[in-house]
């Protein structure tokens, strides 16, 4: 098997002799790309963001934002990955560098003091700034030169803050913090952007297919990093070593090697396993690979699924997206897991797989008790279920401390089929009121078969407000929590009775 290698702005270099539990973050700054800054650990701040050449969706090659504090180096083997210090573009002999185009802008706007947190704005925005569908026009658009960030091309307003008349969401920086600058003049940069040159070596590098997936053995110091090269040589290796840490993403087991100094004799990678990405639409439901990113699968369901495009947004931040799963967020049990409300109310199953075969698992079955599943050590979540047709109406609250990038303190989500004012199915998932997410069976027995009205909808609000065993912590209080979930009802029926009759 061919040593570990990465390819760092251009130049490959081996991974070893670094640890197996080594991040790609303290890779790069101990070979002098200090750019790359640890804030927090966590993936909550972005100081760390840098960029790696993924499949893409709308083109064969995404330059995609990950949290390099997160991501162990051993999973970037055989991969690309340029840093803030990688997007300049080497000038003449004797001369400096030329600005990237994204950097120029946060120059220019004043996005910089301290400069702390700035090569992680510019690696985030640099990924959307290269998003192929950024705008109608991406690949022949002019940088935005107009009164004002806002301001549309006939010198009016721009209706929507969060999206430039340039096609930049603000969503991509949601988990890049800043605390001296203040995000305006960032955001003056983001929408000032235009669209990548012809001979943008970076925009050009989308045209090609990115690194094929590598089946990687990395060991040292007795502990291992795996990267089987297929999902039978993962099956084979967990049922060999049940001690095994399984990580796609590792946005959950990155945080517990920085904070808690956690290690594991052995880590199995499944992020880049062929048969966990797959996303397929059957005639009777969506199958959804376990080893997909988030982003990935926003993106390509395009909104069919309504209550997961509602999710999404919330979950995190776009950088905790780019590499989180959904068979990681189920397969950590989790109580206050953004994805399990909602598939609970799709009424998800998930596929699990072992060397002795596949078997079909209801995720209302799933969860057997606080982070434990019926998922056995030598198993995998290959592929999350959503079963067709869809329910009409759906809505998806979470109730958090700040409106994005947070942690919920209530997650409820709703899949209703109403018809002719009377509530034909109700399903209600629940996240952070009990030991795990749970369906809210009594609230569900109180709607099904009665209007869709204030007096009926009330009295199930009351019964949702006594659904699981919520608790007192320093997110919320218990009364706090019940509240909320009767309130998620009402806030429901107070925004579908202009649609639907009662």
């Amino acid at each position: 098997m061919v040593a570990a290698r990465i390819t760092v702005n251009g130049r490959e270099m081996p991974i070893a002799p670094a640890a197996s539990h080594t991040t790609a973050l303290d890779f790069l700054r101990e070979r002098g790309l200090t750019g790359t800054k640890e804030g927090c650990a966590e993936g909550e701040c972005g100081a760390c963001s840098v960029l790696v050449a993924r499949p893409g969706v709308h083109k064969p090659t995404d330059w995609v934002a990950v949290n390099a504090c997160l991501v162990p180096v051993a999973a970037l083997d055989g991969q690309e990955v340029i840093t803030s210090e990688g997007l300049a573009v080497t000038g003449a002999a004797g001369a400096p560098p030329v600005l990237h185009p994204v950097q120029e802008e946060m120059a220019l706007r004043g996005g910089s003091q301290c400069g702390y947190c700035t090569p992680g704005f510019v690696c985030s925005m640099a990924a959307e700034y290269y998003r192929p569908d950024r705008c109608p026009a991406a690949d022949t658009a002019t940088p935005h030169t107009g009164p004002g960030p806002d301001a549309d091309a006939d010198g009016g307003t721009h209706a929507d803050p969060e999206h430039g008349p340039n096609g930049f969401d603000l969503h991509a920086l949601s988990g890049n913090l800043c605390r001296c600058t203040g995000y305006r003049p960032i955001r003056d940069a983001a929408f000032a952007v235009g669209a990548p040159a012809p001979d943008d070596a970076l925009g050009r590098r989308r045209e090609l297919a990115p690194p094929a997936p590598v089946a990687t053995r990395y060991i040292h110091d007795e502990s291992s990093f795996l990267r089987p090269g297929t999902l039978a040589d993962a099956l084979r290796t967990l049922g060999e070593r049940p001690d095994a840490v399984v990580v796609a993403g590792s946005t959950d087991w990155g945080v517990e090697v920085n904070i808690r100094a956690r290690r594991a004799p052995c880590v199995v990678a499944v992020d880049r396993l062929p048969e966990l990405r797959e996303l397929r639409v059957e005639s009777d439901h969506i199958e959804i690979g376990a080893a997909l990113t988030l982003t990935e699968i926003e993106r390509r369901l395009d909104g069919r699924v309504p209550l997961l495009a509602q999710l999404f947004p919330q979950f995190a931040s776009r950088l905790i997206r780019n590499g989180a799963t959904l068979g990681g967020n189920l397969g950590t049990g989790s109580p206050i897991g953004d994805s399990p409300p909602a598939l609970l109310a799709l009424e998800a199953s998930v596929v699990l797989a072992s060397a002795a075969g596949e078997r079909v698992v209801p995720l209302a079955d799933y969860f057997t008790g606080y982070r434990q599943s019926v998922r056995r050590p030598d198993e995998l979540i290959r592929s999350v279920r959503v079963p067709l047709p869809l329910s009409p109406v759906t809505a998806f609250h979470k109730i958090a401390k700040r409106r994005f990038d947070d942690i919920s303190s209530v997650a409820v989500a709703f899949a209703l089929d109403i018809e002719d004012g009377i509530v034909r199915t109700a399903r209600i998932g629940l996240g952070g009121v009990a030991a795990t997410p749970i369906r809210a069976l009594a609230t569900e027995a109180a709607l099904e078969g009665r209007p869709w009205a204030g007096q009926s909808v009330e009295a199930a609000a009351r019964v949702l407000r006594g659904e699981g065993t919520p608790m007192d912590d320093h997110r919320a209080s218990a009364d706090y929590r019940s509240a909320m979930l009767g309130q998620s009802l009402l806030k429901l029926y107070a925004r579908t009775t202009e649609a639907v009759p009662s």
